[in-house]
């Protein structure tokens, strides 16, 4: 079975890059509206294309100035423009519509389209509309898909599943989430001085019969996993490789570390 690596080097600062270029993911961001987590401004360094989905634009308006205290809330704004704004347009300020689209922000109205989320639209839009990001080393990051309303985050949880071939990943101020498709065996290099160590492995898809990893405190050996029976939630990463093979679809999960 092939190997599918993981690792979150875009909570770290980006390195310079030496040789092939495709050995570093390229990143494309998608700012929901939820409230930015505290490291927005590191994604965004690490993204070759930002995307706010709807609201998520007020987000970014409103919030990126109070990252920086001590700088003119105007220069940041400057700064941390996005390059699409894309989505049913429902949540969006108009002044801040104008803001960004005097900079030359492009805006997408898919106000026509109710049957599938921003999140949705921004993923088509990337996959379909960015022909400068290499797609097989592609990696999209979520800025604030958990928290808010639970059946937001459902939706946004369902999208790693209607793009499973597309790496996603989910994040807030306090986790992680992005799928292991049954198809791979995953290994996870943990970078423990920004994640860890609580950890979790959820079958949402369907129920796993058989899944075994190693690396954490407690390991799963050939177990079945399913709603009603053994989850592995409140898990502890033990070492700085996991590895997990599954005959189903799971959600791996892990908390990041606050600031000390």
């Amino acid at each position: 079975m092939e190997v599918m690596n993981h690792a979150s080097r875009f909570l770290l600062p980006p390195l310079p890059v030496d040789g092939d270029p495709s050995s570093v993911p390229a990143y494309a961001l998608v700012v929901l509206n939820q409230r930015l987590p505290r490291f927005a401004p590191l994604l965004w360094k690490h993204a070759r294309l930002r995307l706010c989905a709807d609201g998520g634009a007020n987000r970014v308006y409103d919030e990126m100035p109070e990252l920086f205290p001590d700088q003119e809330p105007l220069e940041v704004r400057h700064r941390y423009k996005p390059d699409v704004i894309k989505g049913d347009m429902d949540s969006i300020r108009s002044e801040v519509q104008d803001f960004y689209s005097n900079l030359g922000t492009k805006v997408v109205d898919e106000s026509h389209d109710q049957d599938t989320t921003d999140l949705h639209k921004c993923i088509n839009f990337i996959l379909d509309c960015a022909p400068d990001l290499d797609k097989s080393n592609l990696c999209i990051l979520v800025a604030g898909a958990l928290g808010g309303r639970f059946d937001h985050e459902i939706g946004n949880i369902n999208v790693l599943y209607r793009f499973s071939e597309t790496r996603i990943i989910l994040l807030s101020d306090d986790c992680l989430i992005y799928l292991l498709p049954k198809t791979h065996h995953h290994v996870i290099h943990v970078e423990s001085t920004v994640e860890g160590p609580h950890c979790g492995l959820i079958p949402a898809g369907a129920p796993s019969t058989c899944t075994t990893t190693t690396g954490l405190r407690w390991d799963l050996n050939g177990n079945g996993m399913h709603f009603g029976g053994l989850l592995s939630t409140s898990n502890i990463v033990q070492e700085g490789i996991i590895t997990v093979q599954s005959d189903a679809d799971l959600l791996w999960t892990i908390s990041i570390k606050k600031p000390i």
